[in-house]
């Protein structure tokens, strides 16, 4: 399919990795809805990247409201009639880092699986249909190498000691395996689904106070959603990838 055909979507899309996600899109020429629970603020958003030239539009989409979701998949079908791309980019990093695995709060391990989670699963089952009309379709979940369980197991690795926000590290976990799933499901479709990990980006999620964390700049945190929901017929599917690299489950 020519890149300048294709529809994408991508959630929580109005700061961060997911505003980057859909400037790189639009500017391969692929038309992009710029997703946020707040209208006001993905219009904000969207705008800016029109002026710009490119072909943005902006989309009300709380992946934690049942009825939000319905009203961007009749939005989209209205509109466009099919979608191409699902960049499931929300999420939220809510734990206590001094509380460890024991001693989150139910709110905090529900609050963060409604929207990693559960959010991302409703949004792909509800724009799944759009998507099966498109003749590429292409889903990406953003995960994190956090919710590698090989690497929590490493003692050489990394994130071997980085277990102070469990319930974002599992929920991440829990979306690499439904992508697992899900691709297998969709393995006699056209469309390919796999999970990535941006990296240790500088992002307001990785902010402690006003100390900016992160090894990459937030450009750089795009470029593996992006080369994901731009593959071919011959790419990968059921993946967790890094940039080119594979990662471990």
């Amino acid at each position: 399919m020519n890149t300048s055909s294709r529809i994408a979507l991508v959630t929580g899309a109005t700061r961060g990795i997911g505003l980057e996600t859909v400037r790189q899109l639009a500017e391969a020429g692929v038309h992009t809805l710029l997703a946020g629970r707040s209208r006001e603020r993905a219009v904000e958003a969207a705008l800016r990247l029109q002026a710009r030239g490119l072909p943005v539009e902006a989309i009300a989409l709380d992946v934690t409201d049942s009825a939000s979701i319905d009203a961007a998949v009749r939005q989209v079908d209205d509109r466009h009639g099919r979608l191409d791309i699902l960049v499931n980019n929300a999420g939220i990093l809510v734990d206590d880092p001094g509380k460890g695995a024991s001693g989150q709060s139910l709110d905090t391990w529900r609050n963060t699986f409604d929207t990693n989670l559960f959010g991302l699963v409703e949004t792909t089952q509800a724009f799944l249909p759009l998507l099966r009309r498109s003749s590429a379709g292409r889903i990406v979940n953003v995960s994190s190498l956090l919710g590698s369980l090989s690497e929590h197991q490493n003692p050489a690795s990394f994130i071997y000691d980085f277990k102070g926000v469990p319930a974002y590290n599992v929920s991440k976990s829990a979306v690499n395996a439904w992508t697992v799933h899900l691709a297998h499901e969709l393995a006699d479709t056209g469309i390919k689904v796999n999970t990535i990990h941006p990296g240790y980006v500088k992002t307001d999620m990785n902010k402690a106070g006003d100390q900016q964390n992160g090894e990459l700049d937030v450009p750089d945190g795009a470029r593996t959603s992006v080369r994901l929901a731009l593959i071919d017929d011959a790419g990968p599917t059921g993946g967790f990838f890094y940039l080119e690299d594979s990662l471990p489950w």
